[in-house]
C-alpha cells in the first residue's frame, strides 16, 4: 500500500530529472522579485505624488493586480496577446507577469514599512538640509528595508512556489518536469509528493536567509 502511495524508485530514478528544472523555478522567481521590487518602489513613490494621475494609476494597478488570478494574468501574455499580432516567448511571459504581479504586493510591503518609520526621522533629516531624495536614500529606506525583511521574504516563498505555474506554459520548470515522469511512470502520487518536499527544502534554505538576513540587519 506504502509502495503505490510513494515509490521509492520512481523517486530516486528521476529525482536528477525533475530537480534539472530548478534553474527556471529559481530563475523566474527570483528575476521576477528583482524587478517587482524595483516597480514595486516606483510605485509607493507614485502613491507619495503630488500628482493625482500618479495617484490614482499606481492605486488602481496594486487594486487589479491584488485582485486577479496570477494564472490568468500570465495566460493573457502568452495566449492572449497572440490575437493583438504580438507573440512573446514562455520565459518572457512568465517574467513579465511575475514581476508586475509581485510588484503589487511588494509595493504594499514597502509602503506599510516607510510608514512605520518614525515621521520624526523626515523632519530631522530635512532640517539638516538634505533633499527628498536624499531622505528618502540615506534615511527612510534603509530603516524601512530593515522593517520589511520578513514580509518581503514571504512574497518570495510565494512566488518561488507559484513559479510552478510556468508549468501551465510549458515551461520546464520543476513542476512540468513532474507532470512529464507523472505521466510516464503513471504514478502521479508520487512524483508530487517528491516535489512538494523538493519546494520545502527550497523555501527552508531561503528561510534560513531571511533568519541570518534579519540578524544582520540588526547589528
Amino acid at each position: 500500500m506504502l509502495n503505490k502511495i510513494f515509490d521509492i524508485h520512481i523517486a530516486i530514478n528521476n529525482f536528477w530529472f525533475i530537480l534539472s528544472g530548478l534553474g527556471y523555478t529559481l530563475g523566474v522567481a527570483l528575476t521576477s522579485f528583482v524587478f517587482g521590487t524595483i516597480l514595486g518602489f516606483i510605485l509607493v513613490l507614485m502613491r507619495r505624488s503630488r500628482f493625482r494621475v500618479l495617484r490614482w494609476i499606481a492605486t488602481f494597478h496594486v487594486s487589479f493586480m491584488r485582485g486577479t488570478p496570477t494564472l490568468v494574468f500570465l495566460f493573457l501574455l502568452y495566449f492572449g496577446l497572440p490575437f493583438l499580432k504580438i507573440t512573446l516567448p514562455a520565459l518572457v511571459c512568465a517574467l513579465l507577469c511575475f514581476s508586475i504581479a509581485s510588484s503589487a504586493y511588494i509595493s504594499e510591503v514597502l509602503r506599510s514599512a516607510m510608514d512605520a518609520v518614525d515621521n520624526g526621522q523626515w523632519e530631522a533629516a530635512m532640517s539638516l538640509g538634505l533633499s527628498y531624495r536624499q531622505t528618502l536614500q540615506k534615511v527612510i529606506v534603509p530603516q524601512a528595508f530593515r522593517i520589511a525583511i520578513p514580509p518581503l521574504s514571504n512574497v518570495l516563498l510565494d512566488m518561488i512556489k507559484g513559479s510552478s505555474l510556468v508549468a501551465m506554459i510549458s515551461l520546464p520548470d520543476i513542476f512540468q518536469n513532474a507532470k512529464i515522469v507523472g505521466g510516464r511512470e503513471q504514478n502521479y502520487m508520487t512524483v508530487y509528493i517528491l516535489v512538494a518536499i523538493i519546494y520545502w527544502i527550497i523555501c527552508l534554505i531561503f528561510e534560513q536567509g531571511q533568519r541570518y538576513l534579519e540578524k544582520k540587519m540588526a547589528l
